[in-house]
């Protein structure tokens, strides 16, 4: 009985350390107004969650994995600017994507951008990214904070 109780335990605990999924909000100016109170850089992700097969890939290849999370946590509100062609979506959400791949010259998808607290563009990622986590994070560590 004493092994039970002490593998539910072990259970338990490691649980306990598993990153929480980070949010990602669709409101623009509420993350702009997040970032520039919390110091922290802007991730877009403009996506058609539903249908594109490299969103989805980069969404299970890399926005879903713990080492990502973790750093988003820490340093990027995310924004998910989505184009769904099944999944139901309100009239506000879908006007102000349009505005912003109109304002962002958005051509295809996925497509990143990154914006500093200030809402001043810092960086542009077309299409799927190789590497996993480790690439992406790279790629943003280098980008100015401000």
């Amino acid at each position: 009985m004493k092994k039970l109780v002490l593998f539910c335990s072990a259970i338990f605990l490691s649980a306990a350390f598993v990153p929480a999924e980070v949010d990602w909000l669709t409101d623009f100016d509420a993350a702009k107004a997040k970032a520039k109170s919390d110091h922290k850089l802007v991730l877009l992700e403009f996506t058609g969650s539903d249908w594109c097969s490299y969103c989805k890939l980069m969404q299970a290849e890399i926005f879903s994995k713990p080492q990502f999370q973790e750093y988003a946590a820490k340093n990027l509100i995310l924004v998910e600017l989505d184009f769904p062609r099944a999944k139901a979506q309100s009239d506000a959400v879908r006007k102000q994507n349009m505005k912003l791949a109109s304002e962002y010259e958005i051509e295809g998808f996925p497509t990143l951008i990154v914006l500093n607290p200030e809402g001043k563009r810092v960086a542009n990622f077309f299409g799927y990214i190789e590497g996993g986590p480790d690439a992406i994070i790279a790629a943003l560590e280098k980008l100015p904070k401000s």
